[in-house]
């Protein structure tokens, strides 16, 4: 239990979260937080906000400190139902986990505003391959991660799934320019984007798929489909 509150704590101090939340004014948002763990940044969000794990114990605490926490499987978010689209979808050292970080990203766009924004917390392989030696960065590597990115292979695999970049950022100082030149050498960066409610694949990408079952439900979700 004392472990459980020193994560609600860490959170709580967290200079960087502190810059998000104030930036994006998430304490007065509906935030669906995927892969919540027991709440520590569910509990930070707004009035509505809903914190989804696939691990019960997580759930049990959650709801026992009255957080609305529910059972779930994050690939398959747009399966579960909810009262409301969501203001912001946020998930933090989740994306590097999915088998499918693509289909990921275009079914929250099942779940949230039309306007909504999504935050994604994402470790990161360094541009500079030597700084891979510094301890910092040995989290990217983890056994247990099987998706990896860069700073640029994250912006475009959020852009090609049809989500406007706002920014890549590792919010450390909260100063914009300064913390998009800190970008390169941060192990871990934030992509902050808008849902492109225009997007649609490109027509070469369609006929590729076409009388594929498997991306039937992507295509519907862009307008692709029939």
């Amino acid at each position: 239990m004392k472990n459980i509150e020193e994560r609600f704590e860490s959170v709580g101090n967290s200079t960087t979260f502190g810059h998000i939340i104030k930036k994006y004014d998430l304490g007065t948002k509906k935030v669906l937080d995927i892969g919540c763990g027991y709440g520590e940044y569910l509990a930070k969000f707004g009035v509505g906000s809903v914190g989804i794990t696939s691990t019960q114990s997580e759930v049990q605490y959650g709801q026992e400190r009255n957080l609305d926490i529910r059972p779930g499987n994050a690939e398959q978010i747009d399966q579960i139902k909810f009262e409301n689209a969501f203001d912001c979808i946020w998930a933090n050292n989740l994306f590097e986990h999915l088998l499918s970080p693509h289909a990921f990203l275009v079914r929250l766009k099942r779940v949230s505003k039309s306007d909504g924004k999504i935050i994604l917390g994402v470790p990161v392989v360094p541009r500079i391959v030597s700084l891979m030696r510094l301890k910092v960065f040995v989290g990217a590597l983890a056994s247990n991660h099987i998706s990896f990115f860069t700073k640029e292979t994250l912006k475009l695999t959020v852009e090609r799934a049809g989500w406007d970049i706002e920014c890549v950022s590792p919010f450390i100082t909260g100063i914009g320019f300064v913390d998009s030149v800190l970008s390169c050498i941060a192990p871990h960066l934030y992509v902050v984007a808008k849902n492109n409610t225009k997007f649609h694949y490109p027509p070469k990408k369609i006929k590729e798929w076409e009388g594929e079952v498997y991306y039937k439900d992507l295509l519907s979700i862009n307008g692709d489909g029939q």
